[in-house]
């Protein structure tokens, strides 16, 4: 059986982790960059923190012509792509449930959840495919089987959408060298949902811990008590691009503490 470095285990692989600017993206580059890749990260604006050894790609990913800028720059840079974390999501449309929901609502939020990914992965497949080498990461969410319908709809059905085109991407091109994998977190406690629960908070009167309570009430509880950190979401996705993974594929992984109450 083949023996890993486990120390620098990523060593001579080149990495690209979308929205890699903060939260768990962040994370999750940083992980990857301790393993020993190189890193590139891409958001539309640039890491409030700079690390010098990420480098960094300015794109808005939801827009065809930006993506396909990323995908020559990297090519053209560093010659190849061994890992690709497609992480970039968002969702920033209406409370209300479907009746508030426009077009432009349906359609940003497809193109950043859904047809970001499809492009990026278009791009670097075929020379992923030519040296039979390749990992691509689709984080997903929870919210794929569990939505939340008054507030996140369009974000839901993205989600769903890219947990079927994954598994099924990867049954294409499993059998030509490269692995995809779906990883759907839960919430995740980062800068971005502290902001919120402050918000929720002051809209209430009531404290942060309640905010909190009630977010983790909405899902239908957290049986772990609390959000997930994003280190521990990106030390799942450091072992699932390593060698140390080399037979996962096609599989959907949720890191929820529990909060999905089906098998």
């Amino acid at each position: 059986m083949e023996q890993f470095n486990f120390n620098n285990e990523l060593s001579g692989k080149i990495a690209l982790v979308t929205g890699g600017t903060k939260g768990a993206g962040r994370a999750i580059a940083e992980r990857l960059l301790q393993a020993g890749a190189t890193v590139i990260i891409t958001a539309r604006n640039a890491p409030e923190v700079e690390n010098e050894k990420l480098h960094f790609i300015s794109a808005d990913l939801s827009k065809a012509e930006e993506s396909q800028q990323v995908v020559s720059e990297v090519l053209s840079t560093y010659g190849k792509l061994d890992i690709l974390v497609n992480n970039l999501g968002s969702s920033s449309t209406p409370a209300g449930g479907f009746s508030v929901l426009t077009d432009d609502d349906w359609e940003s939020t497809l193109q950043a959840n859904l047809l970001a990914p499809v492009r990026l992965d278009r791009g670097f497949l075929p020379q992923m495919i030519d040296r039979r080498s390749g990992v691509i990461i689709h984080i997903a969410s929870i919210q794929g089987k569990l939505p939340l319908y008054d507030s996140t709809l369009p974000y839901a059905a993205a989600k769903a959408g890219l947990r079927n085109y994954s598994k099924s991407l990867s049954n294409e091109v499993t059998p030509k060298g490269v692995r995809v994998l779906t990883v759907s977190p839960g919430w995740i406690n980062t800068t971005a949902s502290e902001a919120w629960l402050g918000e929720i908070a002051r809209n209430a009167n009531s404290t942060i811990e309640e905010a909190q309570q009630g977010v983790m009430d909405a899902l239908g509880g957290i049986p772990f008590g609390r959000p997930a950190e994003p280190k521990e979401v990106a030390e799942f996705v450091g072992f699932l691009v390593s060698p140390r993974a080399g037979y996962l594929t096609g599989t959907e992984y949720v890191i929820d503490g529990g909060t999905v109450p089906t098998i």
